[in-house]
């Protein structure tokens, strides 16, 4: 079972993690630690063979029990340490009572540590809603004066493979003919555009590199996906240290799963690599096959600032990425702002009518 709390040496407290100063910063006495080989240091990672994970047989070093808290309503597994008996999911704020069980799962293997601190992403986050036009007034200003937001890993999966395509298909190319049509009752003439096909066939190979796969589904994905790009080149090898003051999230989604949809990235990027070599204006691919080897996988913690606020009886809950401050969240609507925008949008218009009937 993994506790992520280190007590400071001068005085007993826990230390947490400062994204700032890349430091185990003692918030009772101001002690600082260095964690060993970071921070941003790049280091590179070792990736893990996919196949003998799927058939369970990945060395005992490469799993941990952790236990976590299971949110009944959006289904996030948080880790909590064993001191914890009661909290609030941090996703989408249901009170909760932990769980007393214990999970297997893969170990991390890198972990992107937090670049941003809470006071960073809170002013980013307020100034995201502050762009928002139509955002109900009273939720911004609960946002601004809001309780802290959290700070979460939460879990991915990276895959690597080697691929090598084989396809066949038609190339075409795009010329013109000369017809003679009426207009106006005059002959004239109009350049028609033609395909011609000719048969294609040929090989292509591509190496992916860190697929990035969320791992989670206690957001939407739509929200996660739009914090990218992620720089994936400062990811640490795993240290607990780096989570201190912070939570993490368990995996939901199983390797197997985040690998199906890492094929789908594959595939999408093979055909546009097919078309490109048949070339021509447009293309055909009437067979494709691919060989997919040397798969191989790792797990990483990422970081997301997350707030989730009950406001008029609907939670909102907003994303902020830890390391670049980019914003998602769910878009509020004020329905005063929309009705008196549309008020205002009829009588302009009604307003440049009169001018142009009176003006005729």
């Amino acid at each position: 079972m993994t506790e992520h709390r280190f007590p400071c040496e001068q005085c007993g407290a826990d230390y947490r993690f400062d994204p700032a100063r890349g430091l185990l910063v003692c918030d009772h006495c101001g002690d600082t630690q260095r964690i060993d080989g970071g921070p941003w240091g790049g280091a590179s990672l070792r990736e893990l063979d996919f196949d003998a994970a799927i058939a369970r047989n990945l060395p005992e070093a490469e799993i941990e029990e952790t236990r976590v808290l299971t949110c009944p309503n959006c289904a996030a597994q948080v880790e909590f340490d064993p001191a914890t008996h009661a909290a609030e999911c941090p996703f989408c704020a249901t009170p909760v009572v932990t769980d007393t069980g214990t999970s297997r799962h893969i170990k991390p293997r890198g972990v992107l540590p937090f670049q941003l601190d809470e006071r960073a992403a809170h002013k980013a986050m307020t100034d995201w809603l502050g762009r928002l036009w139509f955002a109900p007034g009273g939720l911004r200003d609960y946002a601004r004066k809001g309780r802290r937001m959290q700070g979460i890993y939460v879990p991915y999966w990276t895959y690597d493979a080697d691929t090598a395509s084989r396809y066949s298909g038609q190339r075409g190319t795009i010329y013109y003919t000369t017809r003679t049509v009426m207009q106006n009752g005059k002959r004239v003439q109009q350049q028609v555009a033609q395909i011609r096909w000719t048969p294609a066939s040929g090989r292509v190979a591509r190496f992916f590199d860190d697929i990035l796969v969320l791992a989670s589904r206690s957001l939407p994905k739509s929200y996660t996906d739009a914090l990218r790009p992620w720089d994936l080149a400062a990811l640490q090898p795993y240290q607990p240290q780096y989570l201190a003051g912070f939570r993490a999230e368990a995996y939901t989604v199983s390797l197997q799963d985040g690998y199906e949809e890492a094929r789908q990235h594959m595939a999408r990027v093979i055909e546009r690599d097919v078309r490109f070599d048949i070339g021509g204006d447009q293309q055909r691919i009437t067979a494709l096959e691919t060989n997919v080897r040397d798969v191989t996988f790792k797990h990483v913690l990422l970081p997301v600032w997350l707030a989730a606020y009950k406001y008029q009886g609907r939670t909102f809950r907003f994303v902020v990425n830890g390391q670049t401050g980019r914003v998602q969240g769910e878009r509020p609507w004020s329905a005063i702002k929309v009705f008196f925008a549309i008020v205002v949008g009829l009588a302009v218009a009604a307003g440049i009518g009169y001018l142009s009937a009176t003006s005729q």
